[in-house]
């Protein structure tokens, strides 16, 4: 039987807003929005009010996840300042460069007041890395579904988080069609494909519905999709971060103690541009960089083997070493790494002993590498 909008609004009629009005008739409720089950929508409420409609927003999803047909509910808080407040002045900083991994030093702790002190490891997870870049468009999926492969390829036990809300690609890179299901304790199972464990935004909504969600929302499904899946044991959880340098990615930052972040880039210039920003902010959130791939870093004819660096050629590298982080790998633009993306049969997986996969089990090897170096420090 499916959930249905009067449904969700019946049973949030029976939560009580802060000055005791039933939650329906606060006016602070978006569109509520239900999708195989699951069930979608935020809280707007003034940013002076936020922390005394905490208790409501919990009681929200309590209320709706306790409707029979409902599998799963991502319920955010939006605190907007009202038009003339002042925001809270910050601090002037300065910043110089990018700490790479090795020159990591893990600090006595976040203070309380700091967003960092909500970090919490993940149970059975031992260390979580974001894969990023500072636009789309340079095959960070792609290059985040093998180098998880590559790890796996290694013995490590490993998952893949598709973390980019507006975009999934991994449905579509892995060929999965299924839903997860939850286990006794109502949390999802990832789903199990080529050896990792994975989980994307995708796999709960249709690949053509548009994901018009504001920030908080955004925060809510990324906190909900690391703490409500039954991750199980892990080596290393690979997360598919969306581009550029806003909300998922510092709600990434506040929730988990990440190990590291390896940068995506094209040779171009336009993109390491924005691939420099991607850097800053995982430096100014005290993550250290792991290195930098430059993807689609040249182009090899199939028919006469005649090399072309149709967006330039080396510019990630110098890039690394202008930065002083590591330098991972080139990985060239192929039709095989294209076709078997397409397909949902990635390269590492279809193609074991080619050319492409060595050279993604070269820069999983490299992030290894980083990873224990990052422990070790």
């Amino acid at each position: 039987m499916s959930v249905t909008q009067q449904q969700v609004l019946d049973r949030l009629a029976q939560v009580m807003s802060p000055r005791g009005v039933a939650l329906t008739k606060s006016d602070v409720l978006s569109e509520i929005a239900v999708n195989n089950g699951k069930v979608y929508f935020s809280i707007n409420v003034d940013a002076a009010e936020a922390r005394a409609w905490e208790s409501v927003r919990a009681a929200a999803e309590t209320a709706v996840r306790g409707i029979p047909s409902v599998t799963g509910a991502i319920i955010a808080l939006t605190a907007e300042r009202r038009p003339g407040a002042a925001a809270a002045p910050q601090p002037h900083r300065h910043d110089h460069g990018v700490a790479p991994a090795s020159a990591h030093k893990p600090s006595a702790g976040p203070g309380p007041s700091s967003p960092m002190s909500k970090q919490a490891e993940i149970p059975g997870v031992a260390a979580i890395i974001a894969v990023a870049s500072g636009k789309g468009g340079v095959g960070k999926s792609t290059t985040a579904l093998n180098l998880a492969l590559g790890l796996r390829d290694l013995g490590l036990r490993v998952g893949l988080l598709d973390a980019d809300i507006y975009g999934p690609s991994v449905p579509r890179l892995t060929g999965i069609h299924e839903k997860p299901q939850l286990d006794d304790s109502r949390k999802m199972i990832p789903i199990q494909r080529f050896g990792l464990s994975i989980m994307s935004i995708g796999f709960l909504v249709e690949e053509e519905t548009a994901m018009i969600w504001r920030g908080p929302m955004v925060m809510s499904a990324i906190t909900q999709m690391l703490r409500d899946v039954a991750w199980g044991t892990l080596d290393v959880l690979v997360v598919d971060m969306p581009p550029g340098t806003g909300d998922a990615q510092l709600t990434l930052a506040q929730n988990v103690p990440l190990k590291g972040a390896v940068i995506v880039s094209t040779p171009q210039d336009l993109a390491l541009i924005d691939a420099r920003r991607g850097l800053a902010m995982f430096n100014k959130v005290n993550v250290p960089v792991l290195g930098i791939v430059e993807n689609m870093s040249y182009f090899q004819c199939p028919e006469c083997g005649t090399r072309s660096d149709i967006f330039g050629h080396g510019g990630a590298r110098h890039e690394a070493e202008r930065l002083g982080v590591p330098f991972l790998g080139e990985i060239p633009l192929h039709m095989s790494i294209r076709a078997t993306s397409d397909a949902g049969t990635p390269v590492v997986a279809s193609e074991p002993d080619g050319p492409h996969a060595a050279i993604y089990r070269d820069i999983a090897a490299k992030v290894r590498d980083q990873l224990t170096i990052t422990a070790a420090v």
